[in-house]
């Protein structure tokens, strides 16, 4: 079942880069390409991934970069960029996770394609719903989450797991979850720390959300990115170059998150949580709405 999860996703890639190297090509000829620093920009993508691994997101960081260095990136290209560049390194996430970290197959499976058709059904639906609501409730939840997983940590409180799959109820559950999450990410909302908390909640290991998260991304991001490649709303140079520099920076960063101890890697979720929670208040407060503006806020999110 994981090799059909992996076909899927060969796929897609291969849809993904046809339509991306069919698009670089006629704009090369054209000498129309964008004006970046390699240099900048494949910093950039090696730093924003290697962290995106970890679970931090690599969206928000990205654009803080292109301001603070200067990459020549125009903030109208910016939500091209981000996802068409970090297509790459959320596959190789996806594809390293899945193969280091066990997971149920069944488990597996499902919530990815919940969260595949949550987002396709979502689309109409929850991208019209208030988003600012929508993140101050989010921004709450991820919150307690936190608390609680701390509490967990410190074994005040019994919470949390170390089991690779579920079963009955508790599947059913992670099906309808993972279906409301990629609904969410139609809103601005993004995966990988509700996710994280999902898991937690359901009894899985802290583990096993890498996986599945990620795997949940590299579903979706390909068609995703195809969109913004046909409407040409995207710099290709710079959309390559954080691309091949952020896929290594994910194969060192998964060399870190798979050979960390079960309670490390716990309280690094803890850490992505509260720093979702954060984030997603904070941008509430501001009023941020629809737009180019919650798809730059919430990073962690990529996602």
């Amino acid at each position: 079942m994981l090799n059909f999860i992996r076909v899927v996703w060969a796929i897609l890639m291969a849809f993904y880069y046809y339509v991306f190297i069919k698009d670089y090509k006629q704009v090369k000829t054209a000498n129309e390409l964008d004006e970046v620093s390699v240099a900048k920009v494949g910093i950039v993508g090696f730093i924003t991934n290697f962290f995106d691994t970890l679970g931090i997101g690599s969206f928000a960081p990205t654009v803080a970069f292109n301001k603070f260095l200067k990459m020549g990136v125009r903030d109208k290209d910016l939500p091209g960029l981000l996802n068409v560049g970090d297509t790459l390194p959320v596959m190789c996430e996806a594809v390293i996770f899945t193969t280091v970290i066990d997971v149920e197959p069944i488990t597996l499976v499902t919530m990815l394609a919940a969260s595949a058709v949550g987002s396709w059904l979502g689309a109409g639906i929850i991208s019209k719903l208030d988003e600012i609501k929508i993140q101050k409730i989010m921004g709450v939840a991820l919150f307690v989450t936190g608390i609680l997983m701390v509490l967990g940590a410190l074994n005040l409180i019994q919470g949390g797991g170390e089991a690779i799959g579920l079963t009955g109820g508790k599947l059913v559950l992670g099906i309808v979850g993972n279906f409301i999450l990629g609904a969410l990410m139609t809103a601005g909302i993004g995966l990988y720390a509700p996710c994280m908390a999902l898991v937690y909640f359901l009894g899985l290991s802290p583990a096993v959300a890498f996986p599945i998260m990620m795997g949940s991304c590299a579903t979706l991001m390909p068609v995703c990115s195809v969109k913004f490649i046909k409407e040409g709303a995207y710099p290709r140079k710079a959309s390559l170059l954080l691309g091949l520099f952020g896929a290594i920076g994910v194969f060192f960063a998964a060399y870190i998150v798979k050979s960390l101890p079960l309670d490390i890697l716990r309280w690094l979720v803890i850490v992505v949580i509260f720093y979702t929670s954060i984030s997603m208040l904070v941008s509430a407060n501001k009023g941020k709405g629809s737009g180019e503006d919650v798809i730059v806020e919430n990073s962690n999110d990529d996602k």
